[in-house]
This record gives C-alpha cells, sequence and structure tokens, in this order.
C-alpha cells in the first residue's frame, strides 16, 4: 500500500488512522462499478472548464489574498471553493 507523506502535523488519533490504513485495514464498501462512478462524478466536478471575469472592490481583494497566503492556496481556489 502506498506511504501517506508523513510530514504532516497529526494528532495522535490522526496517527492511529494513518496506521491502520498503510495496515490495510480498512476495506471498502463500494463495488468496482460503484467506484468507477464515484471517481467519474468526483472528476466531473472538479473539472475547470470555464473562465469568467469578475470586478472585486481592491479591499476585498486585497482580503482574499491575505488569506490565500494564511491558507497555502491561490486566492483564485478560495474564489472557486465559494462559489462550488
Amino acid at each position: 500500500m502506498k506511504k501517506i507523506k508523513q510530514d504532516l502535523q497529526l494528532d495522535e488519533e490522526e496517527k492511529e488512522i494513518l496506521a491502520a490504513y498503510e495496515a490495510g485495514e480498512f476495506v471498502s464498501i463500494f463495488s468496482e462499478n460503484e467506484k468507477k462512478k464515484l471517481m467519474d462524478a468526483a472528476a466531473a466536478t472538479v473539472q475547470k472548464n470555464k473562465n469568467i471575469n469578475i470586478r472585486l472592490s481592491s479591499k476585498d481583494l486585497l482580503k482574499l489574498k491575505a488569506k490565500s497566503v494564511e491558507k497555502g492556496i491561490p486566492y483564485q481556489t478560495i474564489i472557486s471553493s465559494l462559489v462550488h
């Protein structure tokens, strides 16, 4: 089984869950057909195939950019998640 990146800061409960996962103690409750349907739905949900233009106040954009630095993700991702 694939090892999860170990530089994550996990609490004790999360470490136990990760160890159980890596030991193969979790069993999927979905059939292969159900897994494929779910994976296709997830892929369709995150497809980004349209561009838009939006006008924001400078103040709002600065706040978005500050939040993006704080979270370590692009500000466009924050806007997209709010819309989604």
